[in-house]
């Protein structure tokens, strides 16, 4: 989830078609909160790492889903989960004729009961990636990753957020349970990712 992240396709070309549906919707409805492209194409980079089962929280109108979609391998299922009905019923109709997808209404716990997941992207409203409380042990299969989005990148250590050390970045960075590491995505976009520890 991106404020104005929708807009950000305004002029994007080579999009997989999944992707262009999603972000129609997005726009149609006025939803601005969409994964930007630079979050989509890391997202579909690492789904095609994926062995068998991909999840995410904060469905929203679906494009980081769409591009999840786009890079898994054949097989592979997928979980969403979103906690607006609305939400839940519109990206539902949109994924309706895709194989292995499932959308599921509620908070971001409700993903709890569909892991663990060789790739778990932690977004969206709700708190599930305030402070590492999505746990990597239970919700990620040994060697799964989580990605945690829509930071902005660190220019000292430890990372500073509205002037005192960004507590939940620090507390994923520092997770016990995985080796992570920030990845910068455009001057003003980062992402964190973690892979649980064997």
């Amino acid at each position: 989830m991106s404020v104005r992240g929708t807009d950000r396709y305004a002029g994007e070309a080579d999009l997989p078609a999944l992707v262009v549906k999603a972000v129609d919707l997005a726009r149609r409805i006025g939803f601005t909160k969409s994964c930007r492209p630079e979050q989509g194409r890391l997202l579909s980079a690492l789904a095609s790492g994926a062995r068998e089962r991909i999840g995410e929280t904060g469905t929203g109108c679906g494009v980081g889903l769409a591009w999840l979609i786009a890079g898994r391998r054949r097989g592979v299922r997928v979980v969403s989960v979103e906690r607006d009905r609305r939400l839940v019923e519109l990206t539902s109709e949109l994924f309706a004729g895709v194989p292995g997808v499932e959308i599921v209404h509620g908070d971001w716990t409700a993903v709890h009961s569909h892991g663990p997941f060789d790739l778990l992207v932690v977004d969206g409203g709700g708190n599930g990636k305030q402070g590492a409380a999505a746990d990597p042990e239970r919700l990620l299969t040994p060697g799964g990753s989580i990605v945690i989005d829509d930071f902005t990148p660190l220019t000292a250590w430890p990372p500073v957020h509205e002037g005192r050390p960004d507590g939940a970045r620090l507390a994923w960075l520092e997770h016990p349970a995985l080796l992570a590491t920030e990845v910068r995505l455009a001057a003003d976009l980062s992402t964190v990712i973690g892979t649980r520890r064997p």
